[in-house]
C-alpha cells in the first residue's frame, strides 16, 4: 500500500483518484511514499527517505525545492492548464474592470450623499471622469504563452482585439491551439510598444524576476493598461509606481497585494484569487493525484517540472525497474549489465533525459532480486531505484 501526506485541503474529488484499497492519505501520514499539496512551502521541510514523488495542485511549484528534490531524484508534478479557464476569466475581468474605469466609479457611487435626487445629480455631474474605452481594435499583448496564456489570447481575439504574443519557450502543443491571427513577436519589448493591454503569464524564475522593469516600462505605449497574474516578483513595483505616476501606465491590474501599491487610485489589487474556484481546485488535484497514482503504480513521468515525461506501457508479467541517475554516460550499460548478470532478460526499455538527469524504465521477464537494487544503488551518479 502506497501513503500519501496531504497538505493544505485537497479537493476529495482528486482524493477520490486514490484508491483506498491501494493508497492511505492522511494529512498526518508518516514515512509518506508521495505528497500532495496547494500552497503549503516544502523548503524547511524534512523530506523523508521514503518520498519518491511530489504533487503539486496547481501550475507552480515556487513552494517546492525543486532542485533539491531533483539531487535526490524525486519527480515533482504540477497541473498545468488545469485551472486555465478560472485564470482567463478573472484576466478577462481586470480587462473590463480598467477599460471601464470600474473600481475608480464604483468607489465614487460609494462616496455619494445625500437623497437620491442628490446622488443622481452628483453621479451624473462626475461620471465623465470615469470614461473609458472598449475592446474590440484594441491591441492586446500577451507574455507567455502556455495554458492560461493561450486561453487568453484566443478569448481576447473572440473579443475582436489584436492579439500579439511573446513565448520563445512555447510548446508545439500550444502552439497547435493558438488562433492563427495571433501575430508573434521577437521580444518582450516589442510586445510592450506595440500594445494597449499586456498580460504576464511567466513563473517567477531567474530570468522573469523582475523583467517588467523601468526600462521596459519606459517603452510602453502611452496609456497602457498592465495586467499580472502570474507572480509578484515578475514586476518592479517601484518601477509601476513610477510609470502610473507619469501616465506611462493608466492602470495597473494584478493578483498580488504590497505595500507599495496600496492606495494608488490606478491600482486594483486582488487577494491571489486567480485561481480560486471550485471547479479549478478540483481540476488541479485530479490531475496532480492522477500523476502521482501513475508514477507509484507504473513508474510512468506526465508533467514533471523537473523529470524528463517517459511512458511505457506494461506488456509483461515482470518487474518493472526504474532507475533515476545523473545524465552521464555509460548509464544505460550498467544499469543492463547489472540486469543481464542477474539473469534477467529485458523485454522492454525507455531512457529519457532532461538537463542533468536521466530517468530509465525497465520490463523484464522475471523478479528482480535484492542484490540487483543494492548494485545499482552503489554505481556512482544512481540518485534512485525502485522495483515495481
Amino acid at each position: 500500500m502506497y501513503k500519501v501526506l496531504t497538505f493544505d485541503n485537497i479537493s476529495s474529488r482528486g482524493l477520490d483518484r486514490l484508491p483506498r484499497e491501494r493508497f492511505e492519505v492522511s494529512s498526518e501520514i508518516q514515512h509518506p511514499d508521495a505528497v500532495l499539496l496547494r500552497s503549503a512551502k516544502l523548503h524547511e521541510w524534512d523530506v523523508p527517505d521514503t518520498l519518491k514523488a511530489v504533487g503539486r495542485a496547481g501550475a507552480g511549484v515556487n513552494n517546492v525545492p525543486v532542485d533539491a528534490m531533483s539531487a535526490r531524484g524525486i519527480p515533482v508534478f504540477n497541473a498545468p492548464g488545469a485551472n486555465a479557464n478560472a485564470v482567463k476569466e478573472l484576466v478577462l475581468a481586470g480587462m473590463f474592470l480598467a477599460a471601464r474605469n470600474v473600481c475608480a466609479a464604483w468607489a465614487f457611487a460609494e462616496s455619494l450623499e445625500g437623497d437620491d435626487a442628490a446622488m443622481n445629480k452628483e453621479a451624473e455631474a462626475g461620471k465623465k471622469q470615469f470614461t473609458g474605452f472598449e475592446l474590440p481594435g484594441r491591441t492586446l499583448g500577451v507574455i507567455g504563452l502556455g495554458a492560461v496564456g493561450v486561453n487568453i489570447a484566443n478569448a481576447a481575439a473572440g473579443l475582436g482585439m489584436k492579439v500579439i504574443g511573446y513565448d520563445p519557450k512555447i510548446t508545439v502543443r500550444n502552439a497547435w491551439n493558438l488562433e492563427s491571427n495571433v501575430t508573434r513577436a521577437q521580444t518582450v519589448d516589442e510586445v510592450m510598444a506595440a500594445s494597449d493591454m499586456v498580460t504576464l503569464h511567466v513563473p517567477e524564475i531567474e530570468e522573469t524576476r523582475g523583467m517588467i522593469n523601468g526600462a521596459r516600462l519606459a517603452a510602453a505605449r502611452e496609456g497602457q493598461v498592465l495586467l499580472n497574474f502570474a507572480r509578484a516578483g515578475v514586476v518592479d513595483d517601484d518601477a509601476i509606481i513610477k510609470a502610473l505616476d507619469e501616465g506611462r501606465l493608466s492602470s495597473y491590474i494584478c493578483d498580488f497585494p504590497a505595500a507599495a501599491l496600496k492606495g494608488n487610485s490606478k491600482v486594483v489589487a486582488l487577494p491571489h484569487i486567480g485561481a480560486s474556484t471550485n471547479e479549478a481546485q478540483e481540476n488541479c488535484a485530479i490531475m496532480a493525484a492522477d500523476e502521482i497514482r501513475d508514477f507509484l503504480e507504473t513508474g510512468n513521468v506526465t508533467n514533471s517540472v523537473n523529470f524528463p515525461e517517459l511512458i511505457l506501457p506494461r506488456n509483461t508479467d515482470g518487474d518493472r525497474l526504474t532507475v533515476v541517475n545523473a545524465n552521464v554516460p555509460n548509464m544505460l550499460g550498467q544499469i543492463s549489465s547489472a540486469l543481464a548478470e542477474a539473469g534477467l532478460n529485458i523485454d522492454d526499455m525507455y531512457n529519457k533525459s532532461r538537463g542533468e538527469l536521466a530517468y530509465s524504465v525497465a520490463d523484464v521477464d522475471g523478479t528482480i532480486p535484492p542484490a540487483v537494487v543494492e548494485r545499482l544503488e552503489g554505481i556512482e551518479g544512481v540518485l534512485k531505484v525502485r522495483v515495481i
